[in-house]
């Protein structure tokens, strides 16, 4: 479905993407890995035509759509859930699943597809509050919603758990080194149970990743998407992956199935 041949890319004089060479097959998760900073974003947003690329190819379903504007690769059924959200935070929940579909004919563009709220329900129960209102792991929901309302044959996420654990793991973090600090050791599980509540309460808990991953099997398992789902979560990724793509430095480093993961020591290219 999607392939890249021998992508670079350069900063100035700064070269961020090294013959980069890999598909992703027409149904199935690919997980592309790698440590913060070996360009794994620049890569999408090379994919997506929001960066050019200074030599190689990117084919879909054959074609050569290195040149085309994001747009274009947009109505060819590329979706894209970028690092962040990007969501509109002053459009309604409602608007933002719409803008999803501004690609569409008129009368696709005023429907949105029931089972975009079928598969993240706190979506339709929110649809007229602000995008803006809704908590991390809401608008990372809404983010995927959105891309997937135009029914892309491609969908790229860009790491779909980054503004949602990091906060709740940041916050122990902070408590631990507290408590270390102090010497009171005993009242560090009250503190700890205390910020899984409030992350629990502001909706950023372990069960909004749990539906996220539903969402990305359910999608897997139908058969009609091919998904590149990039991801610095080793577990999280290892337990979607069809196939793996590793990436360091700007290189492709390693390779392969998805089920072979752990053999393969990919937990290893991911350590700092």
């Amino acid at each position: 479905m999607l392939k890249v041949e021998k992508l670079n890319q350069f900063y100035g004089s700064s070269q961020t993407l090294r013959n980069i060479s890999f598909e992703v097959p027409n149904s199935g998760v690919t997980a592309l890995l790698g440590r913060n900073g070996v360009g794994k974003s620049t890569l999408l947003k090379c994919l997506m035509g929001v960066l050019p690329v200074s030599s190689g190819k990117v084919l879909f379903d054959g074609a050569d759509i290195t040149r085309l504007p994001p747009f274009a690769r947009a109505r060819l059924g590329m979706g894209y859930v970028p690092q962040g959200r990007e969501i509109f935070p002053r459009l309604t929940v409602e608007e933002n699943l719409l803008m999803g579909l501004a690609g569409k004919s008129n009368g696709a563009a005023q429907h949105i597809p029931a089972e975009i709220y079928d598969m993240f329900p706190v979506l339709k129960d929110m649809k007229h509050r602000r995008g803006g209102d809704l908590s991390g792991g809401q608008q990372q929901q809404l983010a995927i919603g959105r891309a997937l309302a135009m029914k892309p044959r491609v969908l790229i996420r860009n790491e779909p758990t980054e503004v949602i654990q990091p906060a709740i793991i940041k916050d122990i973090e902070r408590v631990i080194k507290t408590h270390s600090e102090r010497g009171d050791q005993p009242s560090i599980i009250e503190d700890i149970e205390r910020i899984i509540k409030k992350h629990s309460e502001r909706g950023d808990q372990p069960s909004i990743i749990n539906d996220i991953k539903r969402v990305i099997k359910t999608l897997s398992e139908r058969g009609d998407m091919a998904i590149l789902l990039v991801e610095q979560y080793y577990d999280f990724a290892r337990e979607l992956a069809d196939h793996y793509v590793v990436l360091q430095r700007g290189e492709v480093v390693k390779s392969g199935s998805g089920e072979d993961m752990e053999t393969d020591e990919v937990r290893s290219f991911m350590a700092l």
